[in-house]
């Protein structure tokens, strides 16, 4: 049984969860929070950071800002992505206009943007508007 560190998207607090168990919903111990979510989640550039850190499971991040056509344009592909990975990758949603300083710390020169985190170090990014089946195969190239 292999267990795996995910932090909670809520809270901040590590998880570690058995890789044979991410089927059944776990939640966050802390706080009781899904460590999954069907759809992606909006984090803060506080929990990105430790995120990033820490997560055993891919983490792929969308950099967006409300005002961007194509970010509107790929927000429901990003969802369909969500869907389609299942407990393969934890799909997240940073805004950048929101938080400007996390925009400015993972250098992101052009919205919409993804990254994909791994075991504490970014492994891909992309820009750009991407459909799912995009998205999908950017989350399954980290794994690993």
């Amino acid at each position: 049984m292999t267990a795996r560190k995910l932090s909670c998207l809520e809270c901040g607090q590590v998880n570690r969860v058995p890789s044979e168990r991410f089927a059944e919903n776990p939640k966050c111990g802390t706080c009781g929070a899904a460590l999954f979510a069907p759809k992606p989640r909006a984090i803060d550039g506080q929990i990105l950071a430790k995120a990033a850190r820490v997560d055993e499971v891919p983490l792929i991040v969308d950099f967006w800002a409300p005002w961007c056509g194509p970010c509107r344009q790929m927000a429901p592909e990003f969802e369909k992505a969500a869907r389609l990975l299942g407990t393969e990758a934890r799909l997240v949603k940073l805004n950048t206009e929101a938080d400007q300083a996390a925009g400015a710390k993972w250098q992101i020169r052009s919205i919409p943007t993804l990254i994909a985190f791994r075991a504490g170090r970014e492994v891909s990014r992309q820009s750009g508007a991407r459909a799912a089946a995009d998205i999908v195969r950017f989350a399954q190239g980290v794994k690993g």
